[in-house]
């Protein structure tokens, strides 16, 4: 069986340069790829879809680069991006950040080196990000999803900042004038987006919002508990709360029971993301519903067009959420209409 050994030495070229022509790691002199591809074909090395790729120039792939566990947002949205992408005719990788930017970095390295056609990424980093920095400087065609860190790529979101104002708008219209925040991990462009927003809820019902109001959660159920424990401990605590995303809102509502705080009679609350549980809750979570199956397709489409015109201008598309109104915000359950009487 031949080996890359065998391809170099035909081709009259490194090992290396095989390696690289293959992996599409260094740019590679046109007039060398072809006597590796020539090589590739005479010695039958790699009969398989990245040998194929280097002559169609496409793997019918797509990387996906999230954070797939920590997250129950993101698997929904793992699911929709795969029933897209089957849909285009494409197979989908996925690949586990866990929300670590040196990790992120290391799979999405390891994604282009299988020669995807294009990433999707939920980046944990800014603008300033090695992985963005590494698909920037390879031309990697690349849709940011969820997370629109940086215009220098297509991005596919949620308009975050009006649909937390409405979120904490809506409290304050119950007369909560101590409105807290379960924030999500630093530096994330969500976290960023939907604190603004719960400043720009508060600022709308003249009401100045309060630092001490504000405890971060990681993003995570754990913290999450440990930060709603900080907040109820203040001298003045908050009688409401806007939690930031869903997996932070099970660690709320584990503490508030723990606590034996009831809502929203002791606290109202209003969550971002609705999930499948919130309509189940006692009593059911008010929630802001992200278009996860909108967001699928958009990132699909939009990254599809990014590989066929590598040169049009990036777009940023932000989906509207949808308000869920129940009672934990302290509205009233819809009544049920009386049975006729027999």
């Amino acid at each position: 069986m031949a080996n890359m050994k065998d391809v170099a030495k035909l081709a009259g070229v490194s090992v290396s340069t095989v390696s690289h022509i293959i992996n599409g790691t260094r740019f590679v002199k046109e007039d060398t790829k072809n006597r590796v591809m020539d090589a590739i074909r005479q010695t039958g090395y790699i009969h398989n879809t990245i040998a194929r790729s280097l002559v169609t120039s496409s793997t019918q792939t797509i990387g996906l680069a999230i954070s797939a566990i920590s997250n129950f947002y993101f698997a929904d949205i793992i699911a929709a991006i795969e029933r897209s992408a089957r849909a285009s005719g494409h197979t989908l990788l996925l690949a586990d950040t866990h929300d670590d930017l040196d990790e992120e970095l290391r799979v999405v390295q390891a994604l282009h080196q299988r020669r995807v056609d294009g990433v999707l990424l939920a980046t944990a980093g800014d603008a300033d990000s090695e992985s963005l920095q590494y698909l920037q400087d390879l031309g990697v065609p690349t849709v940011l999803v969820d997370r629109c860190a940086s215009t220098k790529f297509d991005q596919v979101g949620t308009e975050n900042i009006e649909a937390t104002a409405e979120l904490t708008g809506h409290l304050t219209e119950h007369g909560h004038q101590r409105i807290g925040l379960i924030a999500g991990r630093e530096l994330l462009r969500t976290t960023v987006e939907r604190e603004r927003g719960w400043r720009l809820g508060l600022q709308r019902a003249n009401l100045k919002p309060d630092r001490r109001l504000v405890a971060s959660g990681q993003s995570s159920a754990d913290f999450a508990e440990a930060a709603v424990e900080r907040l109820l401990s203040e001298p003045d605590p908050p009688t409401a709360l806007v939690v930031a995303n869903n997996h932070m809102t099970i660690g709320v509502m584990s503490a508030l029971t723990r606590l034996g705080v009831s809502v929203p009679d002791d606290l109202a609350l209003a969550v971002f993301d609705d999930f499948e549980w919130a309509n189940y809750f006692h009593p059911r979570l008010t929630a802001m519903a992200q278009p996860i199956g909108d967001i699928g397709a958009c990132a699909i489409e939009t990254l599809l067009s990014r590989i066929a015109d590598p040169k049009r201008p990036t777009t940023t598309v932000q989906l509207p959420a949808t308000f869920k109104r129940r009672e934990s915000c302290g509205c009233q359950a819809p009544t049920r209409p009386a049975k006729e009487q027999p």
